[in-house]
This record gives C-alpha cells, sequence and structure tokens, in this order.
C-alpha cells in the first residue's frame, strides 16, 4: 500500500478535480488551443455541430486556466466567463425537430467548474427573419453571467429542408 501525506493527497485530488472539469462532452471538438501566457493558461476553441441542424457548426471559444494561475490566484475549481461564438452554415441545412418557442432551446453545455458552472449554447428560432440565432452565456446556480455572445444563420433565401415542414 502506499501513503501520502496531506499535501500528497491533496494535489491527487486537485488534479483529479480538474481532469474531471475539463472533459469535454460527446460532439465538442477541440480545433485550436492558443497559449496566452507563460504559466499555461489557454484560449481553447471548439467546434460544435448542431445536433438537430445538419449544416450548421459553431465554434466557441473559452479560456482555461492552468494549475499554475489556479494555485496563485485561488478559485481552484472555475474557469472565468468569458465565451465566444461564431456559427455558419458549414453544408447543406436540414433542420429537424426543433423547438420553436421563444426561449428556443439548449443545444450544448460544457462545466465551466467542478460542479455549478456550466458553458450554454442555445438555439432559438427568429420566425420573422428565418433567422437561427445561438447564444453562449454561462449559467451559475448563485446568479448567471451577464456576459453572453450571439451569431445567427440566416436561412432566408436557402434550400433549407425542414424535415417536419417550414414552421409558419
Amino acid at each position: 500500500m502506499i501513503e501520502m501525506n496531506a499535501t500528497g493527497k491533496r494535489s491527487l485530488l486537485l488534479a483529479g478535480l480538474m481532469t474531471l472539469g475539463a472533459a469535454f462532452p460527446a460532439g465538442a471538438e477541440v480545433v485550436g488551443k492558443i497559449g496566452v501566457d507563460w504559466i499555461g493558461n489557454d484560449i481553447v476553441v471548439e467546434a460544435l455541430a448542431d445536433p438537430k441542424v445538419e449544416g450548421v457548426t459553431c465554434h466557441v471559444t473559452y479560456f482555461d486556466r492552468s494549475v499554475i494561475d489556479r494555485l496563485q490566484k485561488g478559485n481552484w475549481f472555475e474557469d472565468p466567463s468569458n465565451n465566444s461564438i461564431a456559427c455558419r452554415q458549414t453544408g447543406p441545412i436540414s433542420v429537424g425537430d426543433i423547438d420553436l418557442s421563444e426561449d428556443g432551446e439548449e443545444v450544448f453545455r460544457q462545466g465551466m467548474s467542478l460542479i455549478w458552472k456550466k458553458m450554454v449554447v442555445n438555439r432559438i428560432y427568429d420566425r420573422k427573419n428565418d433567422t437561427l440565432v445561438y447564444v453562449v452565456h454561462t449559467r451559475q446556480v448563485t446568479d448567471g453571467s451577464a456576459k453572453m455572445a450571439i451569431s445567427t444563420v440566416p436561412l432566408y433565401g436557402q434550400a433549407v429542408n425542414w424535415k417536419n415542414g417550414k414552421p409558419q
């Protein structure tokens, strides 16, 4: 049996918890990672395919804090709420069974902290302007983040296949 002192146990726990927080959900693919400083902080770029709208890909960026930054500044289990999004047509568009309500639906969710904080991408269909609207924001239990970004994919004039018929 291997014995560890309290410092070793804390280090092992921290490493395990950060690994859990950094896990990527299915559907997100890291396509780039930009080192922003010498202590290992990165801007991560992920490609997300909308699971219900074929032919649309969103690229999301977020800040990934390094172990050194976490140790220096505390708040070990959380990344900042600085996110950006750009969504574009990347193939023929085929719209499946999407939520057409005013608050739309969640397309993607990824942990930004050990337990509570999540980066979320929501899709809303703007009927009047025939446009898909994507919003990235951070959700927290105590309060949300006012930091958000928006991207749109206009469908007007496009050859769009609506699997359930175009909404009127």
